[in-house]
């Protein structure tokens, strides 16, 4: 049973407002120890996630997809600080339970959380998608987050593939914000609008 020292009945949206406005080492502090050592790697900081967050969410009940989820933080930081509705897609148990856990104890009913493998999920439905190369651990295991999956070089490029043919696939008009990612894996339909955070953080938009 996972363990959150600051999970109480009074933490509310207010809570997690503050957290935003402080430090990421502030806001890592709501996740497990072990989880909190993964952060600098394999969570998205707070300025990325309220920027990227920002430019998907192009309006009220617009859906957004993270492909990867992790803990649900760029999940949780764009439901508090967006009116679109963030689903994280991940296909760790404890993670997704986590993710599942402190969005429901900060009260965002904009936040949903599925434990699946991406290979599994039908992308359409969704106007915005956030990857922050979930896939990359397979090039890197000694980096990975744990070793309850299998990892190899033959899933990165594979995951890569299919990801990019599912944003292939979808109308003109959708955005996509791609953190530490390789830009093969964005399909040339999608056109980049910003590049920022000294080009590790690329906005694009579908334009064909």
């Amino acid at each position: 049973m996972v363990f959150f020292y600051r999970l109480a009945p009074s933490m509310n949206l207010d809570e997690l407002h503050g957290l935003i406005q402080g430090t990421d080492e502030e806001f890592n502090a709501i996740y497990p120890k072990h989880i909190r050592r993964l952060a600098k790697k394999h969570w998205t900081p707070i300025a990325v996630a309220k920027t990227a967050a920002l430019f998907l969410a192009k309006k009220r009940g617009t859906k957004i997809l993270d492909i990867g989820s992790g803990v649900g933080k760029f999940c949780m930081v764009g439901a508090a600080v967006t009116p679109a509705h963030f689903t994280g897609v991940e296909q760790r148990t404890e993670l997704f339970e986590i993710s599942q856990r402190l969005s429901a104890s900060y009260g965002l009913d904009n936040t949903s959380y599925i434990n699946e493998n991406i290979i599994a999920l039908n992308f359409h439905g969704f106007q915005g998608f956030y990857l922050f190369n979930s896939f990359y651990e397979n090039l890197d295991p000694r980096n990975g987050i744990d070793k309850k999956i299998a990892l190899n070089a033959k899933l990165y490029e594979s995951y890569g593939i299919h990801v990019s043919g599912k944003l292939k696939s979808l109308p003109s008009g959708v955005r996509l914000a791609t953190y530490h990612t390789d830009e093969w894996i964005v399909p040339k339909e999608f056109e980049l609008v910003y590049n920022l955070f000294d080009g590790n953080l690329k906005l694009w938009e579908k334009i064909s």
